[in-house]
């Protein structure tokens, strides 16, 4: 009987052991595959940062893209991705200007130009070009020009993505280096024009103006994952379950994107099967619309310490023993709690890691906003004062002659006086729609403070939707007069969102009433729109392709302040804002532009 317990403990022991190392190891593994998936999700909030980019503006230049992505400084925080590019779609028509200003940009560079021309192709009236590219290595500029729409497969993928609003990874591999890891793979996301409707699949057809991609390495996305792990010697095969694309008349290629054994004699790892001396755990990997499946192999030796080599033994030692037996019996359970505290530990530290990382990748996000939200500010400004500079003195000009010439034709020529005349009103209208499109691009009365600014925008809504408004202010003259004011940038992100919340309760609230109330108290503006509308449809805040009321939250957050909507059961919304007010600087905030407002004359 002591030989039939010392077996039975040495074989349960034995088990325990290998049952308590599988476990750890599939602990490792599940803490790999979570590595894996928050690198694949940061890449794609790049991406999606890249999109909002050209959809906030359209005409981004090359040097402000440039800046754009020297600001995510890459090499240091997203160590795996090659390049960001931008890829405008255009006609037939379009394609020798984009092929002379590729050429341009190649010949700054010091980069050969390509030996063939962009020329239409039979049958096709649309092209995708790669116009812009970072960072701008020999490597990478020579992809400037690609028409990433030539193969009629990947043609296909595009076509679906900006139809659906959603990531393209379509799976088709790069080897941009030597060894046994070179793939390099791409996701790309559809850009759409800002201030155009994207509901249906023709309007995102109509507002559609290229894609932003990003290109990443395989090898040095999940590279560092295997450094990260308690134990050496682990091999980790990623492997691609979906079919992948491939030219016609080619081999399809080789399943396995990555293999930190490549090149040696070793088999790949293959799912767990028992009776060998390797453990196996495979997990699936979701690489946007494409499954991946992680498959980690490491030798069981590995993972048994030298005390695990000899603990079965004792165990059957103590088998004779009852004292042994018992004594045994606890060493197990106390083994099995020690190690059942330090994988806890582990994955807390882990945790909590992930989630540093996540709220330091959201605040760069956040900042990268920001940014773009006062670059496409300053541009409506500088855009505004040019067509006021040189625009409308022109027109001016134009309808000082024109009177002169009426004037002078009066009696003499009467034809000729008609056609003078009819040219002074076309001028008229001309230097109307320029005062239109300058109030529209930054109203001058926006120059004049926040109240003003609010009083103009109520009333110009009233009037252009017919919509009774009532506004209601009740500004704290004591803390004005103690120095707290909104800058201009407040001020400005104030008015915007006074024009989204209108222009939201125009196109969807069907309202015939809005209450506006404006407050500022005790070092705080806030800001209430309220509407007897329809009220808000549950889900439609998190609607795909919906960045007004993102929008909104975005720039009260830059500002630090609060932001709430709510819709009442019987219909209407109402939306409040709030943010601090800061003390007055050296100048007022309408000093800090020097340049005098916009004015068109009448």
């Amino acid at each position: 009987m002591s030989l039939a317990v010392g077996t039975a403990l040495y074989l349960a022991t034995a088990k325990a052991i290998d049952s308590d190392a599988e476990a750890r190891f599939r602990g490792m593994a599940r803490a790999a595959q979570h590595t894996i998936d928050a690198r694949i999700k940061s890449y794609t909030d790049v991406l999606r940062g890249t999109a909002g980019l050209f959809h906030a503006n359209a005409d981004v230049s090359a040097e402000e893209f440039r800046q754009y992505v020297e600001q995510l400084d890459t090499p240091r925080n997203f160590p795996g991705m090659s390049v960001i590019n931008f890829a405008r779609t255009v006609r037939a028509a379009d394609l020798p200007a984009i092929d002379a200003e590729i050429r341009q940009r190649l010949r700054q560079h010091g980069m050969p130009e390509p030996a063939q021309r962009l020329v239409p192709v039979p049958g096709r009236d649309s092209y995708s070009i790669i116009t812009y590219i970072e960072p701008a290595s020999r490597q990478a500029l020579s992809k400037l020009g690609t028409d990433l729409e030539r193969l009629p497969h990947v043609r296909s993928i595009h076509a679906t993505t900006r139809d659906n609003n959603s990531i393209a990874a379509s799976g088709t591999r790069l080897s941009m280096q030597p060894g046994p890891n070179p793939y390099h793979l791409a996701m790309r996301l559809p850009v759409y024009r800002s201030g155009m409707p994207i509901e249906t699949v023709d309007q995102r057809r109509a507002a559609f103006i290229g894609t932003a991609g990003i290109g990443f390495g395989v090898a040095q996305m999940v590279g560092g994952v295997l450094d990260e792990f308690p134990v050496k010697g682990v091999r980790l095969v990623l492997r691609d379950l979906n079919a992948i694309p491939h030219g016609p008349g080619e081999a399809p290629p080789s399943a396995i994107l990555y293999d930190s054994h490549g090149g040696t004699a070793r088999p790949a790892a293959r799912p767990t099967r028992e009776g060998d001396g390797v453990l196996h755990a495979s997990l699936p990997v979701r690489f946007n619309q494409r499954e991946w499946r992680a498959d980690f192999s490491i030798e069981r030796s590995v993972l048994h310490s030298r005390f695990d080599q000899y603990y079965p033994w004792m165990a059957a030692l103590a088998g004779a023993l009852s004292t042994a037996l018992l004594y045994a019996l606890f060493q197990t359970m106390a083994s099995s709690r020690r190690s059942a505290l330090r994988m806890a530990g582990d994955m807390t530290r882990e945790l909590r890691a992930s989630q540093a990382k996540l709220q330091a990748t959201n605040e760069k996000l956040r900042q990268l906003a920001a940014h773009a939200e006062q670059i496409k500010e300053n541009e409506r400004k500088r855009i505004a004062r040019e067509i006021h500079d040189e625009l409308a003195q022109n027109l001016l000009a134009l309808k000082i002659e024109a009177e002169m010439l009426a004037r002078r034709s009066h009696g003499s020529h009467g034809h000729l006086h008609e056609r003078a005349a009819a040219t002074v009103r076309q001028i008229d209208q001309s230097i109307r729609s320029v005062r239109q499109i300058i109030i529209d691009l930054r109203p001058n009365v926006l120059d004049l403070g926040l109240h003003a600014a609010v009083d103009w925008q109520v009333a110009e809504f009233a009037r252009r939707t017919g919509i009774a408004c009532e506004l209601n202010e009740d500004v704290d003259r004591d803390a004005d007069e103690a120095g707290q004011h909104l800058d201009d940038s407040c001020a400005t992100a104030l008015f915007r969102i006074l024009q989204e919340s209108l222009s939201n309760v125009a196109r969807h609230a069907q309202a015939t009433r809005v209450w506006i109330d404006l407050h500022q108290h005790a070092g705080t503006l806030a800001m209430t729109i309220r509407d007897n509308g329809i009220g808000i449809a549950p889900g439609s805040r998190n609607r795909s392709g919906s960045f007004g009321l993102v929008g909104i939250e975005e720039r009260i957050n830059i500002l630090g302040g609060s932001f709430s909507i709510n819709s009442g059961p019987r219909g209407g919304t109402t939306v409040v804002v709030s943010v601090p007010v800061r003390g007055r600087a050296a100048t007022p905030a309408l000093a800090q532009d020097s340049t005098a407002p916009l004015s068109v004359p009448a």
